[in-house]
């Protein structure tokens, strides 16, 4: 029994230690010696950037979107976020309800007159999508001079508000015109999407009749229940610093910066994170748990109080 013991230890210290307990034969480790990849740096793409939307646009689709994949930039306009992509590298569908570029590429492919809630492609058909409409409240303030979305953004005022002054029947007002229209957009590349295609959103927060509007975060829970994923998210700072024509009290904090959510369509089944939206109900439930397991005074102990 004592020698079987001390052959297993011999055994054991062999395979551990290869070369002692009197054999310097080599042995083959039951696991092979891995190798560390990769290098110390500090060359990396960070979640905050200051400058101007191309750059930080550039660096986001390098690192999220393979060279060659199929992006459909539905707000396209003027082209500015692709002026730091070499034309190419994406097999890119630009479309718009104005296309205002100055001169075409040849190799992007155009469509003039597209709503972004309503796409000319098949189902499943893109491997990204890019959004980035106008991300101001007042689309339908009462009077037609106040109303926001006027020079460039025109023709989106045209499509989401009557251009009277009159709300239209079918959508919301002020900041939850704004919301309305990424969630319709998010639902359309949803549809154009395929599995593990992604969708790239700009937005940014605001003030609207004087309530703090987090619009990336009412985006992030949206697109989460339409069932994306969100993977990253960018904060883009102006360089320049933000200023106001009238100023009689300033009560919240001026805008200068804006975002960028990198969303995924998930492939399979796999369970992704969501944020959390049951607080109120979980405080109700807490608030019933003391309710109904609060402690009852005993009659002893009430008549040693009477006493």
């Amino acid at each position: 029994m004592g020698a079987r013991l001390a052959e297993n230890h011999c055994e054991s210290a062999i395979r551990d230690c290869p070369g002692t307990c009197g054999t310097d034969a080599p042995v083959a480790t039951e696991r092979a010696n891995r190798t560390q990849r990769g290098v110390a740096t500090s060359d990396l793409i960070v979640s905050a950037h200051v400058g101007e939307n191309a750059e930080l646009f550039a660096q986001l689709m390098g690192l999220h979107i393979p060279a060659g994949a199929r992006v459909a930039d539905v707000t396209f306009a003027a082209g500015k976020f692709w002026k730091s992509i070499a034309p190419g590298t994406y097999e890119l569908h630009a479309s718009d309800l104005v296309l205002s570029t100055k001169s075409r590429e040849p190799l992007v492919e155009y469509h003039d007159g597209v709503d972004c809630r309503e796409l000319p492609y098949a189902d499943g058909s893109m491997d990204c999508v890019v959004l980035d409409p106008p991300y101001m409240e007042g689309f339908f303030r009462r009077l037609t001079s106040q109303q926001a979305g006027s020079g460039t953004y025109s023709a989106f005022r045209r499509a989401y508000s009557t251009g009277t002054g009159e709300q239209r029947p079918d959508q919301p007002k002020w900041h939850d015109a704004v919301t309305d229209l990424y969630l319709r957009a998010g639902i359309e590349a949803h549809r154009v999407l395929r599995r593990g295609g992604h969708v790239v959103v700009k937005c940014q927060d605001e003030v609207s009749a004087n309530k703090q509007r987090l619009t990336h975060i009412e985006i992030v829970t949206a697109y989460e229940d339409l069932g994306f994923y969100c993977k990253d998210v960018f904060v883009l700072v102006r360089r320049n610093k933000p200023g106001v024509s009238r100023l009689v009290k300033q009560v919240h904090a001026r805008k200068n910066h804006s975002y960028f959510l990198v969303f995924q369509l998930p492939v399979g089944k796999a369970k992704m994170p969501v944020s959390v939206r049951e607080a109120k109900t979980l405080a109700e439930t807490i608030a019933r748990e003391r309710k109904t397991t609060k402690p009852v005074a005993s009659k002893d102990s009430s008549a040693v109080k009477e006493a």
